[in-house]
């Protein structure tokens, strides 16, 4: 979501020409098509380079001894652009920020260093998805596009902004609610707005959401599909507490392996970004090295976890798990440009793989979809987002949503205990 400026308040004022007051309509639809539009270009130009470099039907193409090269040329280059082109970054943000936006109005001058930031850093190998790029980017195109159509009031340009985000992430998260939910969520634009951005945001994300379907791009939706449990009964209930425990405890060990990755990079290397990057980039490459199924945000690996999770065993699924994590924390600490949803999901996924191995008379999808939902809950804060997410990406039919509904519940009762006794 972009920065929330405070809402306007008292009715809206009249539209005139010098004040930009309230948005119409041609503007919303004029800004849904524009970021659409960016966003479908960039994954095209993101993909056709991760094709040719890295992947080909979702194996890794060059040989072990290449793959500590890419990594550290992507690395470095990633610590050029903050050095020269002032590329941003989200090292002082969380996992929120990063898909909320910084809170600064972009500087245009730095457009090209973000847009070739974004790209390097998904093609290192780092532990960063593109969810956080789109928002980063559009961030730019959006400020730039109202700043030419002289949009100035603080709410008008808020509902074109979360237009923007709404029209490029449903479209690519493949739901037309996706958006819609998060903003009101976490109650963008306050309650004297919130009808009225939230109509906005709907009519672009319908945009988004229809030229992504039309032209028939593959999005994020159904990417990991599940077979319907079936019925209900206690024993799936009490499955789905105990998930949502152990979801809520692997976003805990999140936030603490992002604080803890923060404070060593900031005491170890300060301001020196290329060396902050590069030093990150050699952990990821030797790590890549010798697992390279723990590379990259995880969307291209996951699926051919998921069809054979037994040639990696119970440890080996865990040790990766937990290494994800680390990965995405010193990812997110470097300097490298992204968001943190598939490398979450994908952790999550290997822990319920894992369990799975060793309970196989529970269906799968319990297990690893439970763990997702609370994981993602507690990581972003934001339950419904959360289930929504889950329900679309790995088709999560009516009596699974229950129990994904117990899980965000249960972590958000584990979350709540945490942070009362930090207070």
């Amino acid at each position: 979501m972009p920065p929330i400026p405070a809402s306007a308040g008292g009715p809206a004022p009249r539209e005139t020409p010098a004040d930009g007051g309230t948005l119409r309509l041609w503007q919303v639809v004029l800004i849904a098509i524009v970021a659409i539009v960016f966003t479908v270009v960039y994954l095209e130009i993101y993909g056709l380079l991760n094709h040719l470099i890295w992947f080909e039907e979702g194996v890794l193409k060059p040989p072990r001894w290449a793959i500590p090269v890419g990594v550290l040329t992507f690395s470095l280059l990633v610590g050029l652009c903050r050095r020269y082109l002032r590329a941003p970054t989200v090292i002082h943000g969380g996992f929120t920020e990063s898909l909320k936006g910084g809170g600064e109005k972009p500087d245009y001058r730095t457009f090209p260093g973000a847009f070739l930031s974004s790209l390097f850093s998904l093609l290192s190998g780092a532990s960063v998805g593109p969810e956080g790029v789109i928002t980063v980017l559009i961030g730019y195109i959006s400020s730039y596009t109202r700043d030419r159509l002289k949009i100035g009031s603080p709410a008008a340009a808020l509902g074109f902004d979360v237009a923007a985000l709404a029209s490029a992430f449903n479209g690519i998260v493949g739901n037309v609610l996706f958006t819609g939910i998060f903003a009101t969520e976490f109650q963008v634009g306050g309650s004297k707005d919130a009808f009225r951005l939230l109509t906005w945001n709907l009519l672009a994300g319908t945009i988004g959401y229809l030229f992504y379907l039309l032209l028939g791009l593959p999005s994020f939706a159904r990417s990991i599909p599940f077979e319907p449990i079936g019925g209900l009964n206690l024993a799936y209930i009490l499955y789905a507490v105990a998930l949502g425990i152990l979801g809520a405890l692997l976003a805990v060990f999140m936030g603490l392996s992002m604080q803890a990755a923060g404070s060593v990079m900031e005491r170890v290397f300060g301001d020196a970004v290329i060396l902050r990057v590069l030093a990150a980039g050699v952990i990821i490459a030797c790590i890549g090295y010798f697992i390279p199924e723990i590379l990259f945000s995880g969307e291209g690996q996951i699926g051919g976890i998921l069809a054979d999770p037994a040639r990696f065993g119970v440890e080996m699924l865990l040790f990766m798990a937990i290494l994800k994590i680390l990965l995405l924390a010193l990812s997110f600490k470097s300097g490298y440009l992204g968001g943190p949803i598939f490398p979450v999901i994908f952790s999550s996924t290997l822990v319920g793989l894992a369990l799975n191995l060793l309970f196989p008379g529970i269906p799968v999808s319990i297990f690893v979809l439970c763990i997702e939902v609370a994981a993602i809950t507690l990581a972003l804060g934001a339950p419904l987002t959360a289930i929504l997410l889950v329900v679309v990406v790995g088709t999560a039919d009516q009596n699974m949503i229950v129990l994904l509904v117990i899980s965000a519940v249960t972590a958000m009762f584990i979350g709540a205990a945490v942070k009362e006794r930090s207070a």
